[in-house]
């Protein structure tokens, strides 16, 4: 199964780093948030993965071109020919797609464009800048059981995001926006969906988390996996302080890989 990870956008909150490179390449203890992500994917055995480039596009596709160097011990002999030698190639088994989804494109003509690569499978979907103990295997599993278009993750946690109106059936049923002392749940990403939500999103100019996700909810189409454990975006400098903080303290919640 696929993964489709957003990772387009400007990032405009946290200006003062991504002016330099895209938000998703934003790194924690050396590595970029979007390989955080990956390997959360991995840990559960999805290995393929499509990445939605938008913004300084460039600084993505030249990091995973040179992704084995980065991760290996590397032997330049210019002496002899200048030759180059990798010791111990440390590499993930991934297959990435990047693709060029434009530079103004919103999330849902994001994931539009991604659309020939994805075929009549059912795929993953998420935000690039955003870490979480979730249990992907728990979250696939729900989605399979309920058998409706899309399932989003469902978090209670203070944010500045609109949040959901979820029944006890775990349908979502409104989208609105959060209020100073609301307790409802949020999207954190981690979506699961059926092909047919192409069929929902009309072109670049729409939001993924707007038509799309409201139609859905209106049609009975959208569920919520209710998640309580760790979830955090990087939105700000302060939480890009923060995750760093608790990766060197090695506290992360969200490394359930080994090394």
């Amino acid at each position: 199964m696929k993964v489709v990870i957003l990772a387009g956008g400007f990032g405009t909150r946290i200006s003062e780093e991504s002016h330099l490179k895209p938000k998703p390449m934003l790194e924690i203890g050396g590595k970029p948030i979007l390989w955080h992500i990956m390997k959360e994917y991995s840990h559960y055995g999805f290995y393929e993965f499509i990445i939605c480039c938008g913004y300084k596009q460039h600084v993505i596709k030249e990091w995973f071109d040179n992704y084995y160097i980065y991760n290996s011990d590397i032997t330049f002999d210019f002496a002899a020919g200048n030759k180059m030698i990798v010791h111990d190639n440390v590499s993930e088994p991934w297959k990435v797609t990047l693709v060029d989804t434009g530079l103004h494109t919103m999330t849902g003509g994001r994931v539009k464009r991604i659309r020939k690569y994805i075929g009549e499978e059912t795929f993953m979907l998420t935000y690039g800048d955003g870490v979480s103990d979730i249990n992907i295997a728990d979250l696939l599993k729900f989605h399979q059981e309920h058998g409706k278009i899309a399932t989003l993750t469902a978090v209670n946690v203070e944010q500045r995001f609109g949040v959901l109106d979820i029944t006890g059936e775990k349908e979502i049923v409104s989208f609105r926006e959060k209020s100073t002392d609301d307790t409802s749940r949020m999207n954190a990403g981690y979506m699961v969906l059926e092909p047919d939500i192409f069929d929902y999103i009309d072109g670049d100019s729409i939001m993924f988390e707007k038509e799309p996700l409201e139609r859905l909810a209106a049609e009975g189409q959208l569920m919520a996996y209710m998640f309580n454990g760790y979830w955090q975006c990087m939105d700000t400098k302060r939480e890009m302080e923060q995750l760093n903080k608790i990766w060197e303290q090695g506290k992360a919640p969200w490394k359930s890989w080994e090394g």
